[in-house]
């Protein structure tokens, strides 16, 4: 069986992400604000964002803890899209070739639900998925087997072995692998090229 449906992560696969962008703004020091990233504002505490938690109430518990930097907190939420830097160099321009030959373009993301609907607006590279799975919305999130089982009831029920999963995260990767995916961990366009064009999507 051959791949037919492409099933794209979002952040740092198409959408260029990354909070420290934010954080350089806000916190001079570097040292100070590496410590921030990984000790307060860090990617455990931000997977409550992506579990459907608001911005607002994970910002509360948080702050609470480190009342001193209430302001840093509540910035994650508050200038979420100064986080991104548009694309990724590349990928844009692949899912444009794969539209173009009428391969299914699906897309699951670990991603808060407030913001999703203005991000729609932002990046119109979203619009060619034909759905997106949010996490946010859904209350699940990667790498559980529940929500790559949802990803695969809105395509339409697809044999898993014909979707190409493609995630930035070796952990998700590996877990749509066990469920029976064909697998690309995203790394840069160039090896996403080949991965499709070795699938026979391009």
């Amino acid at each position: 069986m051959a791949a037919r449906i492409a099933l794209f992560d979002l952040g740092r696969v198409v959408l260029d992400w990354e909070p420290a962008r934010l954080y350089a703004k806000i916190i001079d020091a570097p040292q100070e604000r590496e410590k921030f990233l990984t000790e307060i504002c860090n990617m455990t505490w931000h997977t409550r964002h992506d579990a459907g938690a608001s911005f607002a109430e994970n910002a509360d518990d948080l702050i609470r803890q480190h009342p001193q930097y209430e302001a840093e907190i509540r910035a994650w939420g508050e200038r979420w899209l100064e986080m991104f830097d548009g694309y990724v160099d590349g990928t844009p321009e692949l899912m444009a070739r794969l539209d173009a030959r009428r391969v299914p373009l699906y897309a699951l993301s670990n991603m808060p639900s407030e913001p999703w609907d203005e991000m729609l607006t932002i990046f119109d590279e979203l619009n060619r998925f034909r759905h997106v799975v949010v996490s946010g919305r859904i209350g699940m999130v990667k790498p559980s087997p529940e929500i790559f089982h949802h990803a695969l009831d809105r395509m339409g029920g697809p044999d898993p072995d014909e979707v190409l999963f493609i995630d930035d995260s070796l952990r998700n990767v590996e877990a749509a692998g066990a469920l029976g995916f064909r697998t690309h961990h995203f790394t840069g366009a160039a090896g996403l090229e080949q991965a499709l064009t070795q699938e026979g999507l391009l």
